[in-house]
């Protein structure tokens, strides 16, 4: 996978996780872009949801991504 294909990949989980949790910004996304645990702290912050709820739920986008 060359540095595009990489950065569309990561662009299109972005945006699905922001339509999966609609509260968060586009800034607390691209913040915490590279940082899992940072991520999920704010979708913690926001929803209320347990860690390991909102990292199974991450890495179901990731997997449903990858089938794409």
């Amino acid at each position: 996978m060359n540095k595009d294909q990489t950065q569309a990949r990561a662009d299109h989980l972005a945006a699905r996780i922001k339509q999966e949790w609609g509260k968060l910004t586009d800034d607390e996304v691209t913040r915490a872009e590279g940082n899992m645990d940072e991520l999920i702290a704010s979708i913690q912050q926001s929803y209320g949801d347990s860690r390991e709820k909102i990292a199974e739920k991450i890495n179901q986008l990731k997997h449903k991504l990858d089938e794409d």
